[in-house]
């Protein structure tokens, strides 16, 4: 049980760590290892291939499945069939990044088909995959026209369907408004805006960044106020409803490629688009393929400058040792690990978590490390063990980049920092009814392995005291300090050790005890745990024992409750069974049993000289080869039908032997028939001679 309670508390301290770092990490090889996983070659549709190459695109995967050759003939095949809007944009999609061997009239058909399609589409779903398709093709086929002669018109038919609140609707009957939808549209207008003929009006395209402006006041904060936001779908009106990864990525989609068509920069604000990046990157892992490529494009085209890039400050590690004279270490980089321009990374101030207006580190810049790209400090000496709050700041050296990155304001980071806590001045005493009296009193060195033994009766007290202090001298109070009785009986009993100051310590009164004790008298193994997360020598260790006397139970007295079953005990070895036969039946006397053998073997002695007395022969046996084969198989079929009946007596049972007989007596009808033949045949020859 000891042994158990350690785990778990080592257990309970790590997992606590782990959840209080919600401080996000740029994009590492555990996304790719994720990669190659959960995109394995075996894409059931184009919008799967082009997802999966996407990602290996993005990734730069070098190990990556070869699908080109089946892939390419389904884009083929797509792209030569009357196949839906769909299944055409993702097979343009697929075939400009894998290249595949396309004929031009086959782009230019399809050109064709897509300009006539434009006008007539009536939802913005449509629009999104017949405008998309006519870009792609652009980009695939230059010299195909591929420009929209109405694209005012087409940029008209797509804002009318826009709301006041920056959302947009996916069809004129459709009175919902959608966030996903939203960043369709923007997609589609910035295909517009690129297969135009003539330029837009800008008036237009500046009512189109006002309403972008108005989407991110609907932005979502994540969880705690730790700078993370995201995009949440709030359309429901009979559509496939939209997660908030799938809508966040939509709306990203839609603002870079509306920027990257569009003259000046859209000036979005940089905390939210930290925040969105934050949000993506704590997404950690995503477990479905979808929710994968959403995560990853959206994190490259956050990186691809046409917003501001932002840039995700993250440590290596947020759990520090004082004994190994560990450094502070800070790396900035952009969201897919590149590295960051010149900055300067400063500590602003850190905080103990208890006391957040007591700073103990103001106003510190970390050193820049060339060789390993990282920010560095080392711990002053006024940080001692216990867990703090940095607060982290961080400034570009050419001021005129400001606007091409997102840095966000001030970041605050949970850091634990460990040491090795000494225990002293250990002492256990046996008490008198009065606290002044100690009639025991022993040292203790818990750091070492000596235990105590003491006794004590109901009128008498039990005084446990011991100190901790951490390496730059001061007390340290851990999470967990707990003293445990266990009776001989292996009934156990927990108090908490208290902190008085600058010691812990803890009084058991006997004889306000005997009830919770169940006035069992007897033996008591006494065990000390104390353990943190920032403590590195956590310890449970036996102390020694007492023996305790305490009265006789009253008949009042609370009654004994029954051991708590270990949940372990059930994959141990079960008891041994121990099963009862029926007692053996009185066997007779052995000369009795001898004498019935001697009775049953009298009728083959019998039959033995009879044989003799006939004066049997092997005159008549066959002579011709066949014949004497039939009379040989007949005399080895009547031995093993005797040896039969020998092994009936000793082991076999009466089904077992009736089985086998009757296979031997066909068998000897067989060869004794042919064998009497012969000899009738020989017979009757010699008498009529």
């Amino acid at each position: 049980m000891a042994i158990n309670l350690a785990k778990f508390l080592i257990l309970f301290f790590t997992i606590s760590i782990c959840n209080a770092v919600t401080n996000p990490s740029p994009i590492s090889d555990s996304h790719r290892s994720a990669a190659l996983q959960l995109f394995d070659g075996s894409s059931s549709s184009l919008e799967e291939a082009c997802d999966a190459l996407r990602v290996f695109e993005i990734l730069a995967l070098e190990n990556k499945p070869d699908v080109s050759i089946t892939t390419c003939r389904k884009v083929v095949e797509n792209l030569g069939s009357s196949s839906s809007l769909k299944d055409l944009f993702y097979a343009l999609k697929v075939n400009g990044i894998l290249k595949c061997k396309v004929d031009k009239g086959v782009f230019q058909d399809i050109a064709s088909r897509l300009k006539a399609a434009v006008n007539d589409a009536s939802t913005l779903v449509d629009i999104y995959y017949t405008i998309g398709s006519l870009v792609l093709i652009k980009d695939q086929a230059p010299d195909i026209d591929v420009l929209l002669a109405d694209a005012d018109g087409t940029f008209h038919s797509i804002k009318a369907l826009s709301q006041s609140d920056g959302r947009w609707r996916y069809s004129s009957d459709n009175p919902e408004s959608s966030t996903y939808a939203a960043g369709l549209a923007l997609e589609a207008l910035a295909g517009v805006i690129s297969l135009a003929s003539s330029e837009i009006d800008q008036s237009r395209v500046n009512t189109v960044k006002s309403d972008i402006f108005k989407l991110f006041d609907s932005i979502q904060k994540y969880g705690m106020d730790d700078g993370t936001f995201y995009f949440d779908e709030k359309f429901g009106g009979g559509r496939e409803h939209q997660g908030s990864l799938s809508t966040s990525s939509s709306v990203v989609r839609g603002i870079t490629s509306f920027a990257a068509v569009t003259s000046g920069k859209i000036d979005l604000p940089g905390d939210k688009i930290l925040g969105l990046a934050k949000y993506f990157l704590g997404i950690g892992l995503p477990g479905s393929a979808k929710d994968f490529f959403n995560q990853i494009e959206s994190l490259a085209l956050l990186e691809s400058k046409r917003v501001p890039v932002p840039l995700v400050l993250s440590l290596p590690a947020t759990v520090y040792s004082l004994s190994k004279k560990d450094q502070l270490k800070v790396t900035v980089n952009t969201v897919l690990g590149s590295a960051a321009p010149p900055l300067t990374v400063k500590l602003v101030r850190a905080f103990h978590a208890d006391a957040k207006h007591s700073a103990v580190i103001e106003g510190k810049e970390l050193q820049y490390d060339q060789s390993s790209g990282l920010h560095v400090m080392g711990f002053p000496d006024n940080v001692d063990v216990g867990t703090y709050v940095f607060v982290f700041e961080t400034a570009l050296h050419d001021s005129g980049s400001e606007n091409d990155y997102a840095i966000g304001g001030q970041i605050h980071v949970p850091i634990y920092v460990t040491g090795i806590v000494k225990v002293s001045n250990a002492e256990i005493a046996v008490l008198g009814s009065d606290l002044g009296s100690d009639e025991t009193q022993k040292t203790l060195d818990l750091a070492g392995t000596d235990v105590v033994s003491l006794s004590a009766n109901h009128l008498q007290k039990l005084r446990f005291s011991f100190q901790l202090i951490t390496p730059h001298g001061h007390t340290f109070k851990p999470r967990q300090a707990l003293l445990k009785l266990k009776h001989e009986t292996k009934y156990e009993h927990i108090f908490v050790v208290r902190n008085t100051g600058k010691k812990f310590e803890i009084i058991l009164d006997f004889l306000g005890l005997v009830d919770k004790f169940y006035y069992l008298s007897g033996r008591y193994d006494f065990e000390l745990t104390v353990g943190d997360a920032v403590m590195e020598n956590s310890f449970l260790r036996p102390l020694g024992h007492l023996e305790l006397d305490l009265p006789e139970a009253p008949e009042k007295a609370a009654h004994l409750p029954p051991l708590p079953v270990d949940p372990y005990s059930r994959y141990g070895p079960k008891a041994e069974i121990a099963h009862l036969f029926r007692t053996p039946e009185k066997r007779p006397p052995q000369n009795l049993s001898l004498t019935f053998l001697i009775v049953t073997l009298l009728p083959f002695i019998g039959f033995l000289v009879g044989l003799l007395r006939l004066g049997v022969n092997f005159k008549n046996f066959p002579s011709s080869a066949l014949p004497a084969a039939y009379a040989i198989l007949f005399q080895l079929g009547t031995a093993a039908v005797l040896l039969l009946y020998v092994l009936f007596w000793l082991k076999l049972d009466l089904f077992t032997t009736l089985k086998a007989l009757g296979f031997l007596g066909a068998f000897l009808m067989f060869v004794g028939h042919r064998t009497l033949s012969h000899l009738a045949s020989t017979s009757a020859k010699l008498k009529s001679a």
